[in-house]
Formats: structure tokens, C-alpha cells, sequence
């Protein structure tokens, strides 16, 4: 029976780790009680000489050339949570070792506080709703021109967030478009999106969502120039990164009222306290709850035990990640 043990932080442990995950884990695998936290001490470089599947999580050590030829055995990583670009290095690749990731699961519900914001804004709610409490009486129409009818969602990449965002959108009468420059457009028409230039992505979107991961060729990515073509009353919506938008040049557009944000993320985060943004009625900031909270966190951990399962039985991976890949994944 193969070897395996859990490596992430302690609250990671705490968050992730229950009864049916680890009961799902001991049917397949032997697996060492406890987590590891570190990759240094003698207790831990013993229980790594003898694994052969780690299982790691978020704040899971890094996964260094000195600590990879410390486990002779390892020849799987399974990642409970999205991307592993913080803990496993060229090292593991070059090894041979492969590694899964469950970053499809985490995508979904971040897909869908994406659905529902845009929905949301269609309806022009944030504004209805500070108008409402100042007023304390209803308006008699929503403005003209808003709705969800016929508007226009821009999708900035499609990544597997994004292009969960699109396939859930397509129920619904509004028109995706969508950018991204790595992929064929035909594979982008495939998922129900017009492919676009960056720039008429915002000038064409009523919804602009961000759904790119921060790489060095992204940063700032979203700049001045491209908020400049969005519409007046655009709502941007980022539940990526928050440094592909640049801060400042989001916060001037903000602050003169033409547009509309729902951030999750924001560069820095949190923002500093006496940030005009915090106040802004055309402001909804949430503290970076896009991606799995609570009972979602067992969407990950069945999907990592279902590749342990899958190991044990010497089936591929289902979710396997690609070392190349990452120059353009989170």
C-alpha cells in the first residue's frame, strides 16, 4: 500500500481536514498521522523519505530541489486547493513526480459570486439600494437603459474561472464576449463567447470581469486606458487578482462616479483604512470570498481524495498540472 502525508499550515489543517476526507484517505493509502508543517526537521525528513504521495494544502512548505531529494519515494503531489505555484517548484517536475491540483473545484464557487454579481448589476442594485436607504421610498423605474436584457458581459481571460463564468451565463439573454490572447478564437467561440480585442472588451461591456491570474505580464494589466473605454455606468467586477487592475487609476474613475466596481480583490489587500473606496456608494468591497468558504471546502478535499483513490488504483490523475502551463495559470 502506497504511503502518503498531509502537508499544509496549521489553520489550513484546521479549515480543510475532517472525518470522511481522512476516512477516504486511510481506505487507499497508508497514510502518517498528523500534519507536516515544515520540511527541516528530523521528525519531518524521516517522514519523508518514506512517502509516496504527499498531500499538501494552502501554507504547505515549498517543495525545494534539498527537499525533494529528501523524499527517494514521492512521486505524487495532490494539491486540496487551487494553485500550486507557491509550494511546488521545477524540482518536482524534473523528478518526475506529478502533481494535481483541484483548482476546476475551486473555480466553480467563484464562478458563481461572479453569476450573481453580474446579475446583480444589471439591475443597477448597488445604486438602487444606497438611493432606497437614503430616500427611504422607492423609485418608480430602474434608470434607462439597465437590466439585464441584452447587456453585454466582457470576460477577461478564459481561465477556468472564466470559463465557468460563461457557461453558467448561458442560460441567461446577455451577450459574452470575451479576451484572451493565449487561446484560438475558436476554441473561445466553442464556449459560447465572442472573442474580442482588450480594448473593445471594455468599451463593448456593461460587465467587465476580471478573471485573469496575476503573472508579470498582467500586472497592471487593466490600466488606465482600458478603464477609459468602458462605459459610463460600467460595473468591474474583479474576483482574480487585485493587482491586474491599476489601483489607481481604478480609484480616480471611481471617485469621479463614472463607473462601478464589486472588489473582492484589491492591490493592497486590504485596502488601507483611509481609502476613498471604502466609502464610495459606488463601492461594494468583499473581504475575498469568491473563492471556497465552509462547506465548499469539501469540494476540494473529495476531489484531492479522488485522485489518491485514482493513484492507489493506478488510474492517471484527473486534474493533473502541467509544470509548463503555470507561465500562464495562477
Amino acid at each position: 500500500m502506497m504511503r502518503a502525508a498531509l502537508a499544509m499550515s496549521p489553520p489550513t489543517y484546521d479549515r480543510i481536514v475532517d472525518g470522511p476526507f481522512l476516512d477516504r484517505l486511510h481506505r487507499c493509502v497508508d497514510l502518517r498521522p498528523g500534519v507536516l508543517t515544515e520540511f527541516s526537521s528530523p521528525a519531518a525528513l524521516a517522514a519523508l523519505s518514506e512517502v509516496d504521495v504527499l498531500v499538501t494544502g494552502w501554507g504547505c512548505p515549498v517543495l525545494d530541489p534539498a527537499v525533494v531529494s529528501s523524499a527517494p519515494r514521492l512521486r505524487a503531489v495532490v494539491h486540496a486547493a487551487g494553485s500550486v505555484r507557491a509550494h511546488v517548484t521545477p524540482a518536482v517536475w524534473e523528478r518526475g513526480i506529478v502533481v494535481s491540483s483541484a483548482a476546476a473545484q475551486n473555480a466553480v464557487p467563484v464562478a458563481e459570486f461572479t453569476l450573481a454579481v453580474v446579475l446583480l448589476a444589471g439591475k443597477d442594485v448597488l445604486a438602487a439600494a444606497h438611493g432606497y436607504r437614503a430616500r427611504r421610498s422607492r423609485p418608480a423605474t430602474l434608470p434607462e437603459g439597465r437590466g439585464n436584457f441584452g447587456s453585454t458581459v466582457g470576460v477577461l481571460s478564459a481561465s477556468l474561472v472564466g470559463r465557468r463564468v460563461l457557461e453558467l451565463l448561458r442560460p441567461f439573454d446577455v451577450e459574452p464576449l470575451v479576451h484572451d490572447p493565449y487561446v484560438p478564437d475558436a476554441e473561445l467561440r466553442a464556449l459560447g463567447a465572442e472573442p474580442v480585442g482588450l480594448l473593445e472588451l471594455a468599451a463593448r461591456s456593461d460587465v467587465f470581469s476580471v478573471h485573469t491570474p496575476l503573472l508579470p505580464e498582467t500586472r497592471g494589466l487593466v490600466d488606465a486606458r482600458v478603464l477609459a473605454a468602458l462605459p459610463d455606468g460600467a460595473t468591474v467586477v474583479n474576483t482574480a487578482r487585485g493587482a491586474v487592475v491599476d489601483a489607481a487609476a481604478l480609484e480616480a474613475e471611481l471617485l469621479r462616479g463614472r463607473l462601478t466596481a464589486v472588489l473582492d480583490v484589491t492591490d493592497p489587500e486590504p485596502l488601507p483604512a483611509d481609502s476613498p473606496l471604502w466609502d464610495l456608494p459606488n463601492v461594494l468591497l468583499t473581504p475575498h470570498v469568491a473563492g471556497s468558504q465552509g462547506n465548499e471546502l469539501r469540494r476540494l478535499t473529495s476531489a484531492a481524495a479522488a485522485e489518491v483513490e485514482r493513484l492507489a488504483a493506478g488510474l492517471p490523475l484527473r486534474h493533473p498540472v502541467a509544470h509548463p502551463s503555470l507561465s500562464r495559470t495562477a
